[in-house]
C-alpha cells in the first residue's frame, strides 16, 4: 500500500509517481519520519555554546540493534541522535553468518571500515571482497548489496558518510531495489549481533 500524497509515514511513504510496494518493510527507519538535518535556531552565540558543550565520545553500546534477522544496524552519530554533527553520520552494521542486506542505491558515497569478519559487496554487478582491517568505498549513486562470506562469523562494519549533507543539498534520490531478507539464515535462526568490536 502506498501513502502517496500523505504526510503520514508508513510502508511506501517514500515512493513517488506510479511506484507501488508489495513487500512489508523490515526496519522501522523505513516506516517512520526521521530527522535528516536539524533546524539551527537561536543566536549565533547560543548555537556555538551548545555545540561546544556536546560530548565528543559516543559509545556504540548506548544504542540498541535494529533490524534483523540477517542484517542489523545501530546509528551512532547523525543529526537525529546527537547534536554534534549536521553533515556526517556514522553507524555500525552487522550481517549474520552467510547473510546479506538490502540491495539499494543512494546519491552519497560511503566508507566502510571492516571491524570483524569477511564479506563481499556487489557494486553495479561487480563483486568486491574484503576482510577485517580493510576499508571499502561505496561510490556515489552505486547500486550495491552487502554479503557476509563466512558461514560461522558475523560481519561487522563501521559506516561513515556525508549523507545529511547530500540530503540538505537535495541530492536525496535513493532506492531500495530488494529489501533485506525476512527469514534468518538456516542454522543461525537465533543470531544476535555481539557488542564486541
Amino acid at each position: 500500500m502506498s501513502n502517496k500524497g500523505s504526510d503520514t509515514p508508513g510502508p511506501g511513504h517514500n515512493l513517488h509517481g506510479d511506484e507501488t510496494k508489495d513487500e512489508d518493510v523490515t526496519w522501522e527507519r523505513w516506516q517512520k519520519k526521521r530527522t535528516f538535518v536539524r533546524a539551527l535556531e537561536g543566536t549565533y552565540g547560543e548555537l556555538v555554546k551548545e555545540l561546544l558543550n556536546q560530548p565528543r565520545v559516543y559509545s556504540s553500546k548506548d544504542w540498541k540493534w535494529k533490524g534483523g534477522p540477517q542484517n542489523f544496524g545501530k546509528k551512532i552519530i547523525n543529526p537525529q541522535v546527537v547534536k554534534v554533527a549536521q553533515s556526517v553520520e556514522a553507524h555500525i552494521d552487522v550481517v549474520a553468518p552467510n547473510g546479506h542486506g538490502q540491495k539499494h542505491g543512494h546519491m552519497n558515497s560511503a566508507v566502510f571500515y571492516i571491524l570483524k569478519g569477511r564479506g563481499h559487496d556487489i557494486h553495479d554487478g561487480r563483486r568486491i571482497d574484503y576482510e577485517a582491517g580493510d576499508a571499502l568505498v561505496v561510490e556515489n549513486a552505486c547500486v550495491h548489496q552487502h554479503f557476509n562470506s563466512d558461514p560461522e562469523e558475523e560481519l561487522k562494519v563501521l559506516v561513515l558518510k556525508a549523507k545529511p549533507l547530500f540530503l540538505f543539498m537535495h541530492m536525496m534520490f535513493q532506492k531500495v531495489v530488494e529489501y533485506p531478507p525476512k527469514d534468518p539464515v538456516p542454522g543461525h535462526e537465533h543470531f544476535v549481533p555481539s557488542e564486541e568490536v
